[in-house]
Order: C-alpha cells, then structure tokens, then sequence
C-alpha cells in the first residue's frame, strides 16, 4: 500500500473522530460507584426504587426513591454516557428518606439506586426502563 497525503490526512481524521467519541460502558458506572461506596460491599434490603417499566419519553422519565434509614441515595442510569443521575443527601432529622424527580435517558437501560445507610452499610436496587420512540411501544 502506498501511502499518499490524501491517504495520511483520511487516517490522521478517523484517528481524530475515534479517540472524540464517547466511551459509554460498565467501566464509567463501576468508577462512579467504586468512588460512592470505598469499595465497600454492596446489599439488598433497605431501598425502594421506582420506575416506570416503559417510558414513552426518554426526556422525562419519573422515578421515586427511598428508604427508612438512608444518609445519602445515588441514582444512576447505566446507558447514559454520563452515568450520575442525582444523589440525594439526608440529615439525621430528616422527616422523610425520599425523594423524586424526573431523568433523562438516552435509550432503553437500567436505573439503579444505591443507599448508604445510617451504620455505614450500602444498599442497591434497580429497575430496567424500556424507552420507547415516539410513543409506539417498539
């Protein structure tokens, strides 16, 4: 293969167009939750999470959590390229360990919400939202 300037300039540009694009994988969702939890072990248990099983409109998809003991809550959608959601912090005197609000999510994945509860340990739940385009279920 020769290698003429034409040739050079098109590698030099799809080399530039590649390393521009967005990483999207578990790796980015695993930092975020290694840098949450220390590393600590993660359970089930004390943690509520709810969320719609399709959503018709990926700009606004409603979704409630909670739990009786929780001191901080960390959303998180899995498919976004960036995955933080939100993170709710609760004091000690806090009526109510709930809160809600509507995501944005670029396609069809899974929300999830870890807890870190008062005595230190974490707690995690999730929920798969199918998002659908225009409203027609496919």
């Amino acid at each position: 293969m020769e290698l003429t300037r034409r040739k050079a300039i098109w590698m030099g540009t799809g080399a530039l167009i590649v390393a521009g694009l967005p990483i999207r994988g578990s790796a980015a969702v695993e930092d975020v939750i290694a840098a949450f939890t220390g590393g600590a072990p993660i359970g089930t248990g004390d943690i509520k999470l709810v969320a719609p099983e399709i959503a018709e409109n990926g700009n606004t998809v409603p979704i409630e959590v909670s739990s009786g003991s929780a001191a901080e809550i960390l959303v998180l959608a899995t498919g976004n390229p960036t995955p933080s959601v939100a993170t709710f912090k609760f004091g000690s005197l806090a009526a109510s360990r709930a809160a809600s609000t509507r995501i944005r999510l670029a396609g069809t994945q899974e929300v999830v919400a870890i807890a870190k509860l008062d005595d230190g340990s974490f707690v995690q739940a999730s929920s798969t939202v199918k998002v659908t385009i225009g409203g027609c279920g496919g």
